[in-house]
């Protein structure tokens, strides 16, 4: 799978090795002699990528960089390889969302397969975010009245109760529920629920007759 591998890692020679390798293997590569360096060119989200990145470095550590680019909304995959592991910083990278934890001299094949893994899942990340803002973006398109209307609708509320809270007629409701429907393009209520679900507007878990 092809794509861009950002490496990351305060040894010359090691980044040398690693971009030679995977070159040979397809990839592009851009090297890092920071963890700041790359914050101060933050890769393309847009672009299919990973970052191979090492722990103990001069300046930001793997895991400060890890934490940034999180707060930095990054959806790029990060491989740790590194020559200094132990239980704590392994458990600490996986927990924050690490692909994989790899430890010096690794091999080129698991290296490749680590690399693979994090291009699949960039790809679910993308898709994820780009529905996401798809439907941030149709629910943009609500007028006020409507959204309130959306708000009740996701709750449970049925038209006549609906008619009461935001006082008004069931017949009104009847006409704004059809405009968030075809607005929120969507043919049912469980559709548009699982959208509401989806970005976060209601507890699915929350009993909505109540």
């Amino acid at each position: 799978m092809p794509g861009l591998v950002h490496v990351i890692d305060d040894d010359a020679s090691y980044r040398t090795a690693v971009e030679r390798r995977l070159k040979l293997a397809g990839y592009d590569v851009k090297t890092y002699s920071s963890a700041q360096q790359l914050l101060d060119h933050l890769p393309d989200a847009d672009a299919p990528g990973c970052i191979l990145l090492d722990v103990q470095m001069p300046g930001l550590s793997g895991l400060e960089l890890q934490s940034r680019l999180i707060e930095c909304g990054s959806i790029l995959p990060i491989v740790f390889v590194t020559g200094h592991v132990d239980t704590p910083t392994t458990v600490r990278a996986i927990k924050a969302g690490a692909e994989d934890f790899l430890t010096k001299p690794a091999s080129s094949e698991q290296l490749i397969e680590a690399i693979e893994r994090a291009m699949v899942r960039y790809e679910a990340a993308r898709h994820q975010r780009s529905e996401f803002n798809s439907l941030r973006g149709l629910v943009a398109t609500l007028t006020p009245r409507e959204r309130q209307v959306f708000n009740l609708i996701i709750r449970g509320r049925i038209n006549k109760q609906i008619a009461h809270e935001l006082g008004t007629t069931e017949r009104t409701v009847k006409a704004h529920r059809h405009q968030v429907m075809e607005k929120m393009q969507v043919h049912s209520l469980a559709q548009l629920v699982s959208n509401a679900e989806r970005l976060g507007l209601v507890d699915p878990s929350r009993d909505s007759g109540r």
